[in-house]
């Protein structure tokens, strides 16, 4: 079914003022959360995702404050399933050949916002064929709603708004603080959530 042919609510469609979105709850993930930092690790979390039809996707590049500089590839790559939220460390693990064929299967439903960038920031780690991959923000735009971003599509679709506190850290650090991993597991779950209910209004 093509979203044209499907006639949403209209409230989904219009667009949030920043004051709304701050008065609403806020929200961040609650559940398991798993740090990877070594092959051990990597090679049970990837055992763990085994038959996972949809993650959530995102990752986290070390910020760039000097005019002219261009960001390094990502710190860190965030994977969400039902249960779980992982989060690898790029700068301590290299991107593991079995992450490599999860983001190049196209079996399996990777979600998240502005996932071009992050793909070719992980590229940049290794080789590999993208596939599965949905950007969030294309379904909202194709469906006319004003809401494109995480922060804006949560308040949209789920009621609720979600930290951004962090966005700004300093995501190469070796030792990341709870903050940080929260916030990137947030990132990855949020990612998963949304998809699921853009599918449930029928935008997938």
């Amino acid at each position: 079914m093509t979203t044209d042919t499907i006639d949403i609510p209209d409230n989904y469609r219009r667009s949030f003022s920043k004051e709304e979105i701050n008065a609403m709850p806020l929200r961040r993930y609650e559940g398991d959360i798993k740090v990877i930092r070594t092959e051990e690790q990597c090679v049970l979390a990837l055992e763990e995702m085994e038959g996972e039809a949809l993650l959530g996707f995102d990752t986290e590049t070390r910020p760039v404050f000097k005019k002219g500089k261009k960001p390094g590839p990502p710190s860190l790559l965030q994977l969400a399933t039902a249960r779980c939220a992982y989060v690898f460390q790029l700068n301590v693990l290299p991107l593991h050949q079995g992450l490599c064929r999860i983001l190049a299967n196209k079996r399996v439903t990777k979600t998240g916002v502005a996932v071009r960038d992050d793909i070719i920031g992980l590229q940049r780690h290794a080789r590999f064929k993208p596939s599965g991959f949905i950007d969030l923000s294309d379904v909202t735009a194709k469906a006319g709603m004003q809401t494109h971003g995480l922060r804006n599509m949560a308040a949209n679709l789920l009621g609720f708004r979600i930290s951004k506190s962090a966005q700004c850290s300093n995501w190469a650090k070796d030792q990341l603080s709870p903050q940080q991993v929260n916030y990137a597991a947030t990132d990855a779950w949020i990612s998963r959530e949304l998809y699921l209910a853009l599918d449930e209004l029928g935008l997938i």
